[in-house]
Protein backbone atom coordinates (compact mmCIF):
# COMPACT_ATOMS: atom_id res chain seq x y z
CA UNK A 1 0.00 0.00 0.00
CA UNK A 2 1.66 3.26 -0.39
CA UNK A 3 0.54 6.63 1.23
CA UNK A 4 1.07 10.11 -0.63
CA UNK A 5 0.76 13.91 0.59
CA UNK A 6 -2.82 13.88 -0.32
CA UNK A 7 -2.92 11.00 2.98
CA UNK A 8 -1.09 14.13 5.32
CA UNK A 9 2.61 12.29 4.95
CA UNK A 10 5.93 14.53 3.96
CA UNK A 11 6.67 12.62 0.40
CA UNK A 12 10.24 12.93 1.80
CA UNK A 13 9.59 10.75 4.80
CA UNK A 14 7.89 7.99 1.88
CA UNK A 15 10.36 4.93 2.16
CA UNK A 16 11.77 4.21 -1.13
CA UNK A 17 10.47 0.41 -1.16
CA UNK A 18 6.60 0.61 -1.35
CA UNK A 19 6.72 -2.64 0.40
CA UNK A 20 9.48 -1.80 2.87
CA UNK A 21 8.25 -1.48 6.71
CA UNK A 22 7.90 2.39 7.69
CA UNK A 23 8.56 3.86 10.55
CA UNK A 24 8.43 7.40 11.58
CA UNK A 25 11.81 8.78 12.59
CA UNK A 26 13.09 8.36 16.43
CA UNK A 27 13.21 11.92 18.52
CA UNK A 28 15.70 13.33 20.07
CA UNK A 29 15.83 13.48 23.67
CA UNK A 30 14.32 16.16 24.25
CA UNK A 31 11.58 15.82 22.42
CA UNK A 32 11.33 11.81 23.73
CA UNK A 33 11.04 13.21 27.24
CA UNK A 34 7.97 15.09 26.15
CA UNK A 35 6.53 12.01 24.38
CA UNK A 36 7.34 9.65 26.88
CA UNK A 37 7.19 10.84 30.59
CA UNK A 38 9.33 9.13 33.17
CA UNK A 39 8.07 6.05 34.58
CA UNK A 40 7.15 6.46 37.96
CA UNK A 41 9.09 4.73 41.04
CA UNK A 42 7.47 2.76 43.70
CA UNK A 43 7.41 5.86 45.97
CA UNK A 44 5.82 7.88 43.54
CA UNK A 45 2.54 5.08 42.79
CA UNK A 46 2.21 5.44 47.04
CA UNK A 47 2.20 9.16 47.09
CA UNK A 48 0.07 9.36 44.05
CA UNK A 49 -2.40 7.63 45.87
CA UNK A 50 -2.02 9.27 49.10
CA UNK A 51 -2.76 12.65 46.58
CA UNK A 52 -6.21 10.86 45.40
CA UNK A 53 -6.89 9.78 49.36
CA UNK A 54 -6.23 13.33 50.56
CA UNK A 55 -8.78 15.20 47.30
CA UNK A 56 -11.51 12.60 48.56
CA UNK A 57 -11.16 13.64 51.84
CA UNK A 58 -11.72 16.94 51.26
CA UNK A 59 -14.90 16.08 49.05
CA UNK A 60 -16.25 13.43 52.11
CA UNK A 61 -15.73 16.41 54.27
CA UNK A 62 -17.77 18.67 51.50
CA UNK A 63 -20.53 16.31 51.10
CA UNK A 64 -20.60 15.40 55.04
CA UNK A 65 -21.70 18.63 55.91
CA UNK A 66 -23.84 19.71 53.05
CA UNK A 67 -25.60 16.85 54.32
CA UNK A 68 -26.10 18.10 57.81
CA UNK A 69 -26.81 21.19 56.58
CA UNK A 70 -29.47 19.72 54.54
CA UNK A 71 -30.77 17.70 57.09
CA UNK A 72 -30.74 20.87 59.53
CA UNK A 73 -32.80 22.81 56.98
CA UNK A 74 -35.43 20.43 56.93
CA UNK A 75 -35.49 20.33 60.82
CA UNK A 76 -36.09 23.79 60.92
CA UNK A 77 -39.63 23.58 58.99
CA UNK A 78 -40.77 21.50 62.15
CA UNK A 79 -38.98 24.45 64.56
CA UNK A 80 -35.71 24.33 66.24
CA UNK A 81 -36.57 22.03 68.94
CA UNK A 82 -35.51 19.10 67.27
CA UNK A 83 -32.45 20.45 66.04
CA UNK A 84 -30.64 18.10 68.38
CA UNK A 85 -32.99 14.53 67.14
CA UNK A 86 -31.87 15.35 63.68
CA UNK A 87 -28.25 15.48 64.34
CA UNK A 88 -28.48 12.65 66.63
CA UNK A 89 -30.69 10.67 64.03
CA UNK A 90 -28.16 11.87 61.65
CA UNK A 91 -25.21 10.27 63.18
CA UNK A 92 -26.65 7.10 63.26
CA UNK A 93 -27.87 7.45 59.81
CA UNK A 94 -24.04 7.70 58.94
CA UNK A 95 -22.84 5.30 61.22
CA UNK A 96 -25.09 2.11 59.61
CA UNK A 97 -24.21 3.46 56.21
CA UNK A 98 -20.08 3.95 56.81
CA UNK A 99 -20.47 0.90 59.14
CA UNK A 100 -18.86 2.81 62.02
CA UNK A 101 -19.18 3.97 65.28
CA UNK A 102 -21.91 6.57 66.05
CA UNK A 103 -18.95 8.18 68.20
CA UNK A 104 -16.64 8.26 64.96
CA UNK A 105 -19.36 9.94 62.56
CA UNK A 106 -19.88 12.31 65.38
CA UNK A 107 -16.54 13.51 64.91
CA UNK A 108 -16.46 13.15 61.48
CA UNK A 109 -19.97 15.58 61.20
CA UNK A 110 -17.95 18.41 63.70
CA UNK A 111 -14.84 17.87 61.63
CA UNK A 112 -16.42 18.38 58.55
CA UNK A 113 -18.23 21.66 59.71
CA UNK A 114 -15.24 23.10 60.93
CA UNK A 115 -13.43 22.89 57.45
CA UNK A 116 -16.02 24.12 55.74
CA UNK A 117 -17.24 27.35 57.73
CA UNK A 118 -14.28 27.88 60.17
CA UNK A 119 -11.29 26.83 58.14
CA UNK A 120 -11.77 27.03 54.35
CA UNK A 121 -8.08 27.44 53.63
CA UNK A 122 -7.28 24.22 55.07
CA UNK A 123 -10.05 22.39 53.31
CA UNK A 124 -9.24 23.92 49.80
CA UNK A 125 -5.36 22.59 51.00
CA UNK A 126 -6.22 19.12 51.41
CA UNK A 127 -8.94 19.08 48.21
CA UNK A 128 -5.45 20.16 46.32
CA UNK A 129 -3.30 17.20 48.06
CA UNK A 130 -1.22 19.85 49.67
CA UNK A 131 -1.81 18.71 53.29
CA UNK A 132 -3.33 15.49 54.64
CA UNK A 133 -6.47 14.56 55.96
CA UNK A 134 -3.93 13.89 59.31
CA UNK A 135 -3.05 17.71 59.04
CA UNK A 136 -6.16 19.10 58.83
CA UNK A 137 -7.50 16.84 62.03
CA UNK A 138 -4.87 18.16 63.76
CA UNK A 139 -4.99 21.64 62.67
CA UNK A 140 -8.74 21.18 63.86
CA UNK A 141 -7.78 19.86 66.97
CA UNK A 142 -5.30 22.63 67.84
CA UNK A 143 -7.09 25.90 66.48
CA UNK A 144 -10.85 24.75 67.83
CA UNK A 145 -9.53 24.43 71.66
CA UNK A 146 -8.33 28.03 71.41
CA UNK A 147 -10.10 31.61 71.46
CA UNK A 148 -12.17 32.63 68.26
CA UNK A 149 -9.28 35.77 68.39
CA UNK A 150 -6.45 33.85 68.63
CA UNK A 151 -7.49 31.71 66.24
CA UNK A 152 -8.48 34.02 63.29
CA UNK A 153 -4.65 35.14 63.73
CA UNK A 154 -2.81 31.81 63.19
CA UNK A 155 -5.10 30.01 60.72
CA UNK A 156 -3.03 31.44 57.88
CA UNK A 157 -0.11 30.05 59.44
CA UNK A 158 -0.67 27.31 60.50
CA UNK A 159 -2.08 26.59 56.94
CA UNK A 160 1.10 27.23 55.67
CA UNK A 161 2.47 25.02 58.26
CA UNK A 162 1.03 22.03 57.44
CA UNK A 163 1.49 22.17 53.91
CA UNK A 164 5.38 22.72 54.62
CA UNK A 165 5.74 19.94 57.68
CA UNK A 166 5.34 16.00 58.54
CA UNK A 167 2.20 16.20 60.56
CA UNK A 168 3.96 15.52 64.23
CA UNK A 169 6.81 18.46 63.55
CA UNK A 170 2.91 20.26 62.28
CA UNK A 171 1.68 19.65 65.58
CA UNK A 172 4.54 20.77 67.63
CA UNK A 173 5.11 24.02 65.94
CA UNK A 174 1.18 24.88 65.35
CA UNK A 175 1.17 24.36 69.11
CA UNK A 176 4.48 26.60 69.83
CA UNK A 177 2.38 29.09 68.03
CA UNK A 178 -0.69 28.96 69.93
CA UNK A 179 1.00 28.88 73.35
CA UNK A 180 2.77 31.78 72.18
CA UNK A 181 0.02 33.74 71.40
CA UNK A 182 -2.09 32.89 74.88
CA UNK A 183 1.20 33.13 76.62
CA UNK A 184 -0.02 36.41 77.99
CA UNK A 185 -2.54 34.47 80.29
CA UNK A 186 -0.12 31.40 81.02
CA UNK A 187 0.62 31.89 84.87
CA UNK A 188 -3.09 32.54 85.45
CA UNK A 189 -4.31 29.35 83.20
CA UNK A 190 -1.32 26.88 84.99
CA UNK A 191 -1.82 28.28 88.32
CA UNK A 192 -5.31 27.15 87.43
CA UNK A 193 -4.48 23.69 86.24
CA UNK A 194 -2.54 23.03 89.02
CA UNK A 195 -5.30 23.09 90.91
CA UNK A 196 -6.74 19.95 89.49
CA UNK A 197 -3.49 17.85 90.26
CA UNK A 198 -4.12 14.18 91.83
CA UNK A 199 -2.86 10.64 91.07
CA UNK A 200 -5.50 7.46 90.34
CA UNK A 201 -4.65 3.62 89.45
CA UNK A 202 -6.18 2.14 86.80
CA UNK A 203 -7.17 -1.33 85.87
CA UNK A 204 -5.35 -3.33 83.37
CA UNK A 205 -5.43 -6.94 82.67
CA UNK A 206 -3.30 -10.02 83.74
CA UNK A 207 -3.06 -8.45 87.35
CA UNK A 208 -1.33 -5.47 86.05
CA UNK A 209 -2.58 -1.63 86.48
CA UNK A 210 -1.58 1.97 85.41
CA UNK A 211 -0.83 4.50 88.16
CA UNK A 212 -1.37 7.92 86.32
CA UNK A 213 -0.18 11.36 87.53
CA UNK A 214 -1.45 14.86 86.99
CA UNK A 215 1.40 17.04 88.19
CA UNK A 216 2.99 20.13 86.39
CA UNK A 217 5.37 19.28 83.40
CA UNK A 218 8.07 20.47 85.12
CA UNK A 219 8.07 18.05 87.87
CA UNK A 220 6.64 15.26 85.51
CA UNK A 221 9.43 15.97 83.06
CA UNK A 222 11.97 16.00 85.95
CA UNK A 223 10.93 12.57 87.70
CA UNK A 224 10.91 11.05 84.48
CA UNK A 225 14.77 12.39 83.98
CA UNK A 226 15.92 10.84 86.67
CA UNK A 227 14.09 7.86 86.52
CA UNK A 228 15.86 7.68 82.95
CA UNK A 229 19.15 7.89 84.38
CA UNK A 230 19.28 5.39 87.47
CA UNK A 231 17.66 2.93 84.94
CA UNK A 232 20.41 3.49 82.50
CA UNK A 233 23.35 3.44 85.55
CA UNK A 234 21.49 0.34 86.77
CA UNK A 235 21.20 -1.03 82.87
CA UNK A 236 24.88 -0.14 81.98
CA UNK A 237 24.24 2.79 79.23
CA UNK A 238 25.62 5.74 78.80
CA UNK A 239 23.72 7.89 81.53
CA UNK A 240 23.36 11.09 78.82
CA UNK A 241 21.81 8.67 76.16
CA UNK A 242 18.85 6.61 75.25
CA UNK A 243 20.92 3.81 74.37
CA UNK A 244 19.61 0.34 73.81
CA UNK A 245 20.61 -2.34 71.39
CA UNK A 246 23.07 -1.39 68.97
CA UNK A 247 24.02 2.32 70.44
CA UNK A 248 27.12 3.56 70.15
CA UNK A 249 26.83 4.55 73.82
CA UNK A 250 25.23 1.22 75.02
CA UNK A 251 27.87 -0.66 77.41
CA UNK A 252 27.91 -4.57 77.79
CA UNK A 253 25.57 -4.59 80.38
CA UNK A 254 24.84 -7.51 83.14
CA UNK A 255 21.33 -6.26 83.49
CA UNK A 256 18.65 -8.01 81.04
CA UNK A 257 16.22 -5.98 81.65
CA UNK A 258 14.40 -3.65 78.89
CA UNK A 259 14.93 0.60 79.41
CA UNK A 260 11.26 0.38 79.97
CA UNK A 261 11.06 -2.50 82.56
CA UNK A 262 13.92 -0.72 84.76
CA UNK A 263 12.34 2.45 84.69
CA UNK A 264 9.36 0.93 86.30
CA UNK A 265 11.26 -0.96 88.98
CA UNK A 266 13.55 2.11 89.49
CA UNK A 267 9.74 4.04 90.14
CA UNK A 268 8.18 1.27 92.80
CA UNK A 269 11.45 1.26 94.40
CA UNK A 270 11.28 4.96 95.08
CA UNK A 271 7.86 5.45 96.00
CA UNK A 272 7.88 2.10 98.01
CA UNK A 273 11.31 2.38 99.90
CA UNK A 274 11.89 5.99 99.57
CA UNK A 275 15.46 5.45 99.27
CA UNK A 276 17.66 4.15 96.13
CA UNK A 277 20.94 2.15 99.07
CA UNK A 278 19.66 -0.95 97.24
CA UNK A 279 21.08 0.43 93.90
CA UNK A 280 24.80 0.11 93.05
CA UNK A 281 26.89 3.40 94.01
CA UNK A 282 26.51 4.73 90.41
CA UNK A 283 22.90 4.97 90.28
CA UNK A 284 22.28 6.67 93.92
CA UNK A 285 22.03 10.56 94.06
CA UNK A 286 21.18 10.98 90.34
CA UNK A 287 18.85 13.78 89.50
CA UNK A 288 17.72 15.03 87.36
CA UNK A 289 18.69 17.28 84.50
CA UNK A 290 16.40 19.84 82.44
CA UNK A 291 17.10 22.82 80.32
CA UNK A 292 15.11 26.07 80.57
CA UNK A 293 15.10 28.37 77.96
CA UNK A 294 14.53 32.39 79.26
CA UNK A 295 13.97 35.33 77.59
CA UNK A 296 16.61 37.38 79.35
CA UNK A 297 14.53 40.80 79.79
CA UNK A 298 11.60 38.28 81.18
CA UNK A 299 14.39 37.66 84.13
CA UNK A 300 14.90 41.41 84.77
CA UNK A 301 10.74 42.57 84.56
CA UNK A 302 9.49 42.29 88.02
CA UNK A 303 5.98 41.05 87.60
CA UNK A 304 4.53 38.64 84.45
CA UNK A 305 1.57 40.99 84.32
CA UNK A 306 3.86 43.94 82.83
CA UNK A 307 3.20 44.59 79.72
CA UNK A 308 6.70 44.68 78.48
CA UNK A 309 6.95 40.92 79.96
CA UNK A 310 4.01 39.63 78.54
CA UNK A 311 5.11 40.79 75.43
CA UNK A 312 8.45 38.45 75.25
CA UNK A 313 8.13 35.14 74.10
CA UNK A 314 7.16 32.61 76.72
CA UNK A 315 9.84 30.43 78.89
CA UNK A 316 10.40 27.24 77.69
CA UNK A 317 11.42 23.69 78.76
CA UNK A 318 13.16 20.98 76.47
CA UNK A 319 10.19 18.34 75.66
CA UNK A 320 8.03 20.70 77.55
CA UNK A 321 6.77 23.99 75.92
CA UNK A 322 6.36 27.22 77.56
CA UNK A 323 6.07 27.30 81.00
CA UNK A 324 5.21 30.53 82.87
CA UNK A 325 8.06 33.38 84.19
CA UNK A 326 7.56 32.74 87.81
CA UNK A 327 8.23 28.67 87.35
CA UNK A 328 11.38 29.92 85.19
CA UNK A 329 13.06 32.46 87.24
CA UNK A 330 12.77 29.94 90.12
CA UNK A 331 15.06 27.36 87.66
CA UNK A 332 17.07 29.77 86.44
CA UNK A 333 18.13 30.75 90.15
CA UNK A 334 18.17 26.74 91.30
CA UNK A 335 20.78 23.94 92.08
CA UNK A 336 23.30 23.40 88.97
CA UNK A 337 21.51 20.20 87.67
CA UNK A 338 19.61 22.74 85.46
CA UNK A 339 20.81 24.19 82.40
CA UNK A 340 20.13 27.81 81.93
CA UNK A 341 20.15 28.85 78.61
CA UNK A 342 19.74 33.31 78.23
CA UNK A 343 19.09 33.98 74.24
CA UNK A 344 18.35 37.67 73.08
CA UNK A 345 15.00 38.88 73.33
CA UNK A 346 14.64 39.95 69.97
CA UNK A 347 17.11 37.49 67.44
CA UNK A 348 16.98 34.40 69.91
CA UNK A 349 21.09 34.73 70.08
CA UNK A 350 22.68 32.59 72.89
CA UNK A 351 23.68 34.90 75.73
CA UNK A 352 24.77 32.46 78.06
CA UNK A 353 24.41 28.83 78.61
CA UNK A 354 24.60 29.37 82.31
CA UNK A 355 27.75 26.42 82.98
CA UNK A 356 30.29 26.69 85.53
CA UNK A 357 32.03 23.38 84.67
CA UNK A 358 34.00 23.02 81.39
CA UNK A 359 33.86 19.24 80.14
CA UNK A 360 33.55 19.74 76.03
CA UNK A 361 31.62 16.52 75.46
CA UNK A 362 28.76 16.95 77.93
CA UNK A 363 28.72 20.80 77.21
CA UNK A 364 28.57 19.69 73.61
CA UNK A 365 25.90 17.43 73.87
CA UNK A 366 24.04 19.78 76.00
CA UNK A 367 24.14 22.65 73.09
CA UNK A 368 23.75 19.52 70.39
CA UNK A 369 20.65 18.99 71.93
CA UNK A 370 18.97 22.40 72.85
CA UNK A 371 19.30 22.98 69.48
CA UNK A 372 17.37 20.37 67.90
CA UNK A 373 14.91 19.69 70.63
CA UNK A 374 14.02 16.46 68.43
CA UNK A 375 15.22 13.57 67.05
CA UNK A 376 16.73 15.35 63.41
CA UNK A 377 14.89 12.38 60.82
CA UNK A 378 12.39 13.45 58.72
CA UNK A 379 9.60 13.95 61.03
CA UNK A 380 10.86 12.25 64.26
CA UNK A 381 9.43 13.21 67.72
CA UNK A 382 11.43 11.52 69.95
CA UNK A 383 12.91 14.04 72.12
CA UNK A 384 16.37 15.25 71.69
CA UNK A 385 17.58 13.84 75.03
CA UNK A 386 16.35 10.45 74.82
CA UNK A 387 18.56 10.56 71.24
CA UNK A 388 22.34 9.53 70.38
CA UNK A 389 24.41 12.22 69.53
CA UNK A 390 25.63 10.99 66.44
CA UNK A 391 28.66 12.47 64.20
CA UNK A 392 26.85 13.53 60.38
CA UNK A 393 30.38 12.98 58.72
CA UNK A 394 31.69 9.62 61.03
CA UNK A 395 34.88 10.05 63.30
CA UNK A 396 36.71 7.28 61.11
CA UNK A 397 36.03 9.66 57.71
CA UNK A 398 37.31 12.52 59.28
CA UNK A 399 35.09 13.85 60.58
CA UNK A 400 34.94 16.54 63.65
CA UNK A 401 33.94 16.55 66.92
CA UNK A 402 32.25 20.38 66.55
CA UNK A 403 28.94 21.72 66.97
CA UNK A 404 28.86 21.71 62.38
CA UNK A 405 28.99 18.30 62.65
CA UNK A 406 26.49 17.23 65.18
CA UNK A 407 22.85 15.77 65.46
CA UNK A 408 20.80 13.97 67.79
CA UNK A 409 19.22 11.13 66.55
CA UNK A 410 16.98 8.28 68.28
CA UNK A 411 18.52 4.66 68.26
CA UNK A 412 16.24 3.59 65.46
CA UNK A 413 16.95 6.34 62.64
CA UNK A 414 20.89 6.30 63.93
CA UNK A 415 20.45 2.61 63.04
CA UNK A 416 18.50 3.69 59.59
CA UNK A 417 20.90 6.34 58.92
CA UNK A 418 24.23 3.60 59.08
CA UNK A 419 22.80 0.39 57.58
CA UNK A 420 19.76 1.68 56.15
CA UNK A 421 20.96 3.39 52.53
CA UNK A 422 20.55 7.12 53.64
CA UNK A 423 22.99 9.49 53.17
CA UNK A 424 22.83 12.48 55.95
CA UNK A 425 24.75 15.93 55.54
CA UNK A 426 24.65 18.94 57.55
CA UNK A 427 23.74 21.76 55.25
CA UNK A 428 26.31 25.11 55.54
CA UNK A 429 25.32 28.07 57.07
CA UNK A 430 21.56 27.38 58.01
CA UNK A 431 22.36 26.52 62.12
CA UNK A 432 22.26 22.99 62.24
CA UNK A 433 20.01 21.76 59.29
CA UNK A 434 20.40 18.46 58.28
CA UNK A 435 19.61 16.87 54.16
CA UNK A 436 18.59 13.28 54.42
CA UNK A 437 18.66 11.72 50.86
CA UNK A 438 16.53 8.48 50.57
CA UNK A 439 17.95 5.12 49.04
CA UNK A 440 15.23 6.29 46.11
CA UNK A 441 17.19 9.69 45.78
CA UNK A 442 15.22 11.90 46.92
CA UNK A 443 16.16 14.54 49.68
CA UNK A 444 13.94 15.77 52.78
CA UNK A 445 15.03 18.80 54.63
CA UNK A 446 14.82 18.61 58.79
CA UNK A 447 15.88 22.01 60.31
CA UNK A 448 16.77 22.45 64.38
CA UNK A 449 13.94 24.21 66.44
CA UNK A 450 16.22 26.85 67.01
CA UNK A 451 19.11 27.42 64.88
CA UNK A 452 22.19 28.97 65.88
CA UNK A 453 23.67 31.61 63.95
CA UNK A 454 26.52 31.53 61.81
CA UNK A 455 28.98 34.11 60.78
CA UNK A 456 31.37 34.24 58.14
CA UNK A 457 34.18 37.15 57.52
CA UNK A 458 32.62 39.95 55.82
CA UNK A 459 34.51 41.12 52.64
CA UNK A 460 36.54 42.98 54.21
CA UNK A 461 37.91 41.10 56.56
CA UNK A 462 36.89 42.36 59.64
CA UNK A 463 33.34 43.05 60.03
CA UNK A 464 31.00 39.42 60.40
CA UNK A 465 27.52 39.22 59.12
CA UNK A 466 25.19 36.28 59.89
CA UNK A 467 25.57 33.89 56.72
Amino acid sequence: MRFDQADGWDAADAPPDPDACWLPPMPDDAEAAEWFPPVPDDVELVTEVAGMMAVFAAEQFARVDALRQNALADAARYGGGVAAIVERSLRLELAAALRVTEHATGMLLARAEALVHRYPSALDSLGRARITERHAQVLVELLDATTAEVRDRVTGRAVALAEELPVGSFRRALRRILETEESATLTERHEHAVAQRRILVEPAADGMAWLHALVPAVEAHAIHSRISAIAKALTGRAPDTEGGPGSDDAHGADDVRTLDQTRADVLCDLLIDGDCTEHPADARGIRATVTVTVPALALLAEDDADRHTRALAPATVEGIGPIPLGTARELCGGEESWMRVLTHPETGMILSVGRTRYRPPPGLRKLVRWRADRCMAPGCGIPASRCEIDHTIAWEHGGHTALTNHAPLCTGHHTVKHHGGWTVEQIPGTGGALLWTSPTGRHYRVDPERPIPHFRPSAGGTAHAPF
